[in-house]
């Protein structure tokens, strides 16, 4: 019987185990733009195709990890800063992961993109007027901030630093989900990470 290979699993030999090489799908944008639903709505897709899938979602994050973060913006980045890190240890055990995160900061979202292959980062950009997520506000936040209730929210007290340079920019107001997902799938194919 032959002894198995010393060391830690590799990320090729979980690629070939899995049928997907990892990735991180850094999915940014405004409150409200669209980026947990894009990112449930693709890890469904990817789900079902048989992909090792997680979603990191900024809410559910600072309920939990980040629960001890306030909201100024050395808190906002420590709080991206240490999305970044779960990040990297789910793709570095072979998933494609997907972080749905305002991430207000082009140097936050840097920092998060150093810590993955290049080749596997994707920063995907929901772009979203601001307007139209007012419009939205599933949670009431926009209004709150805009009665002085949440003076540093992102987009009216606080900066949004959009994306120099994303891989995707999605126009959340104008396109569909489906033709979201689409996209980002064909993304991860034409990387190769998917077949």
């Amino acid at each position: 019987m032959s002894e198995a290979p010393a060391g830690p699993v590799s990320r090729v030999e979980r690629a070939a185990r899995a049928g997907h090489r990892a990735a991180v799908v850094w999915i940014t944008g405004l409150s409200g733009a669209g980026k947990s639903t894009l990112a449930y709505a693709c890890e469904r897709a990817l789900f079902a195709r048989g992909c090792g899938v997680s979603v990191l979602d900024g809410d559910r994050v600072r309920h939990g990890l980040c629960a001890d973060l306030g909201f100024s913006l050395e808190a906002r980045s420590e709080n991206i800063r240490r999305i970044g890190e779960v990040a990297r240890l789910l793709y570095e055990s072979g998933q494609i992961v997907l972080v749905a995160a305002i991430s207000p900061l082009q140097a936050d979202r840097a920092r998060a993109r150093a810590l993955i292959d290049p080749a596997d980062f994707i920063e995907v950009y929901c772009r979203c007027p601001l307007e139209v997520c007012e419009e939205r506000d599933p949670k009431g936040l926009y209004r709150r901030a805009r009665a002085g209730a949440l003076p540093q929210f992102t987009g009216i007290g606080s900066p949004y630093e959009e994306p120099a340079a994303p891989e995707l920019v999605l126009d959340s107001a104008t396109v569909s989900v489906a033709a979201e997902v689409e996209a980002v799938v064909a993304e991860l194919v034409r990387r190769g990470i998917l077949a």
